[in-house]
């Protein structure tokens, strides 16, 4: 009787690593197909849009870049043009912000 209780309780152990196996071999099926998910979204999606915005990021960087350079090189012209006024309206300004400092 013990004999047959002690191999019951081997049985019932081996059922247990059985079932403990089967569910560590699912859950990591289910893990890599979910990884494969994960990997196929982020080369379909994410790494397209992260690549579209940094171009549109470096587009409107450029273009900045271009604008203030346009407008600086259209203040030197009219400095040279101009060397006179351009030297008072600096005067002008440097006096007007002095003023609002001191407040």
């Amino acid at each position: 009787m013990a004999s047959s209780t002690q191999n019951r309780a081997g049985d019932a152990i081996d059922d247990l690593r059985r079932t403990a196996h089967d569910v560590k071999q699912s859950a990591e099926a289910e893990l890599m197909a979910l990884r494969e998910k994960v990997e196929l979204l982020m080369s379909e999606r994410v790494t397209p849009a992260v690549v579209n915005v940094a171009g549109q990021a470096e587009a409107a960087a450029r273009q900045a870049v271009d604008g203030v350079r346009a407008t600086s090189d259209r203040v030197a012209a009219e400095v040279r043009a101009q060397p006179l006024t351009s030297l008072a309206i600096a005067a002008g300004l440097g006096f007007l912000a002095a003023v609002l400092l001191r407040r």
